[in-house]
């Protein structure tokens, strides 16, 4: 089951995705370096903020492929298949 944070995302917008996207990294190597330096209270805290820029980071790569043409989909299932090949 998709978590809820997942469902909101699809929600959003793509420009508002990326702008939330670019907010969280921020956020994310703001937490990083105080942790670093005094410590978090809460040190899962990081955890859940890579959590959700790697879930943002999922949504839009998402809609690119959603969004590609059929040439471009052909390419990329050619790149799979060789990637396979070499496993």
């Amino acid at each position: 089951m998709p978590s809820k944070k997942s469902l909101e995302l699809k929600e959003f917008t793509l420009e508002d995705l990326r702008s939330e996207l670019a907010e969280t990294q921020a956020q994310y190597q703001k937490m990083k370096f105080d942790h670093a330096t005094k410590g978090l209270e809460n040190p899962l805290a990081l955890r859940e903020v890579r959590r959700d820029v790697a879930r943002m980071k999922s949504e839009i790569r998402n809609r690119e492929i959603v969004s590609m043409d059929e040439s471009a989909l052909a390419k990329r299932s050619k790149i799979r298949a060789r990637r396979a090949k070499r496993k």
